[in-house]
């Protein structure tokens, strides 16, 4: 009799859903079902960047995760039912806004927190700035301070040797007081001197980490005198992994460059795999620019997915068409690329005649820099 009993109660409880069930912990409750939830469930960003957080609620342990490699995730509380997600964002350089998202896993259940981010805003422009028809101002140094921001320019530190036979040695700052580099008067000063025996310079990168992709790249330049000097301005690609992908594969634009012994001289050139110095197949223009050495003038490029072309003072120099061929032999120009000024002295070509010590110290310098990419 009791027996019958025993079952028929233990019947009801089931049925009634009151029937306790060992749960993850060793104890007794009802089973808890999957469920997940973030609270709030989209967060916005400015381009700038920054960090907030949303909080989560789950029916048991969860975790959260996102492919989106501008966003980073801080998770606290995953072993419980209740936690927190904090959510990283670098800053957008694009003036396109963008999108991610993030998952919320618990059991199988699954939920979605949406980021976004606002595009960068264009940059304010000086009424002394001619900005090109369809174009937009992204980036520039007018060299209106004391100093170039870290944050945008970086110094290369090489001793002699490093390239093309070049007998400087690059520093970042100074030597003994004297500076490679000083802003001061509205302008950037490039120095190459002798000091205790050996020659320092400068050489510098812009948005080395960035760069960018395609647009008008503009400086106002006065360049040094003296046989052995060689000043530059020009353009390499971003992140390139030398040993998978080498010089002149990876490419490299040349928007200004002239050597000492021919003075005033400048010329721009084009170097790939298929056209490059070392074959005597470079693709390469040059032109007189009557007082390069005695005052400012203005070199230009113009860089679009058809062509590369060059301007001195607003008359074209060079111009070199895409193929369209998608060979990188001919064209690896479809990637970010950074700015680069620096002052050689000696070297394969700035030595090519000799140098003279007497003409030191020499200097290069910047009224400014601009970048423009066209309006999205």
């Amino acid at each position: 009799m009791f027996k019958h009993i025993s079952i028929l109660i233990g019947s009801l409880a089931l049925a009634t859903g009151i029937w306790a069930c060992s749960d993850d912990n060793g104890g007794s409750g009802q089973q808890t079902p999957a469920s997940v939830a973030a609270s709030p469930e989209a967060l916005t960003f400015g381009a700038e960047g920054g960090t907030a957080s949303f909080s989560v609620k789950a029916g048991g342990e969860w975790d959260a995760a996102t492919s989106d490699a501008w966003i980073k995730l801080a998770k606290s509380g995953t072993l419980s039912t209740n936690g927190t997600v904090e959510v990283t964002a670098d800053a957008n350089s694009s003036r396109t806004a963008r999108t991610a998202s993030i998952t919320l896993l618990s059991g199988t259940a699954r939920a979605k927190v949406t980021v976004t981010q606002d595009g960068k805003a264009p940059e304010p422009v000086n009424p002394n700035i001619e900005v090109p028809e369809g174009y937009e101002l992204v980036w520039h140094d007018e060299f209106d301070g004391t100093s170039l921001p870290a944050s945008e320019w970086k110094h290369e530190v090489q001793g002699p040797g490093w390239v093309n036979n070049e007998l400087q040695t690059y520093v970042n700052g100074a030597v003994d007081g004297k500076p490679v580099t000083e802003v001061a008067d509205g302008k950037l000063s490039i120095n190459c001197f002798k000091h205790a025996g050996k020659i320092y310079s400068g050489r510098i990168y812009a948005m080395v980490n960035s760069g960018w992709k395609y647009g008008i790249f503009e400086a106002r330049l006065k360049l040094p005198k003296g046989k052995g000097t060689w000043p530059a301005f020009w353009m390499m690609p971003v992140n390139n992994d030398f040993a998978a992908n080498p010089w002149p594969r990876c490419g490299e634009i040349d928007i200004m460059e002239e050597v000492g012994y021919n003075p005033n001289y400048t010329s721009s050139s084009i170097h790939t795999e298929s056209y490059n110095h070392v074959m005597g197949t470079q693709k390469t223009a040059e032109r007189l620019t009557e007082g390069a050495q005695d005052d400012f003038h203005t070199y230009r490029l113009e860089w679009t997915e058809d062509y590369i072309r060059t301007y001195v003072d607003g008359q074209r120099l060079l111009s070199f068409a895409n193929d369209g061929k998608g060979n990188v032999a001919t064209w690896p120009f479809n990637r970010a690329f950074y700015l680069i000024l620096n002052l050689a002295w000696g070297g394969d070509w700035g030595g090519a005649q000799g140098v003279d010590e007497s003409c030191l110290p020499a200097t290069m310098e910047v009224d400014y820099v601009r970048v423009f990419q066209k309006i999205p």
